[in-house]
Formats: structure tokens, sequence, C-alpha cells
């Protein structure tokens, strides 16, 4: 079994996994601007901003977190009672799509 990076709780109520392989695949292949950046990952995951259900999958989630002028957006598919990471990476737009949970001001 590969072993984790992280696993975390999320406010919708499961928790989220990344192992250190995919991780290393996300930093290298996917988003190298992310390197580094596990700790803020975490931190979208489980104190996010608003989080909003993809138009395209119901079972894949967009967790934002503001960061100075951008967002952290963490992208996870949700699978029974836990969730793993598909990726994660800087954006300057919160994409459409239903919100499912947000932050109370």
């Amino acid at each position: 079994m590969e072993e984790n990076l992280f696993e975390v709780d999320t406010p919708l109520g499961f928790a989220v996994r990344c192992t250190l392989v995919y991780w290393r695949f996300i930093v290298s292949e996917k988003h190298p601007i992310m390197a580094g950046r596990e700790d803020e990952v975490q931190r979208t995951l489980t104190d996010p901003d608003v989080v909003r259900r993809s138009r395209q999958d119901p079972e894949v989630y967009l967790f934002y977190r503001e960061e100075k002028s951008r967002w952290l957006c963490a992208v996870v598919r949700r699978e029974n009672a836990s969730g793993f990471l598909i990726t994660t990476y800087p954006a300057d737009v919160i994409k459409t799509g239903e919100i499912v949970w947000k932050r109370s001001k």
C-alpha cells in the first residue's frame, strides 16, 4: 500500500488523502508551481473559503481558499466515505458550479 503524504478532514464530512507518489506526480507533471506547498493544500481542504461541485462530475469537488490576490484550488474526488486529491493549482477566478459549502462570515 502506498504511503499517504497527508489525510485531512474536510468541512463536508469526509477525509481527503494524497499519497507521496501521487503528490510527486502532481508537482512534477501537472503543476510544478505547487512544489513545497503541501501545507497550503491541506489548509485549503480543512479550512476553505468556498467549495463547489464540478459541473462535469457530481463526485468531484473544488475547494478554494483565498491567498493574497489569487485562489488556491484543490480538486477532490469523493468515493463513498472518503476522497482523494486529483490536482491542485493557483487560480485567478473560481469556476462556476453549485456551491456546496461556504465559510460563514
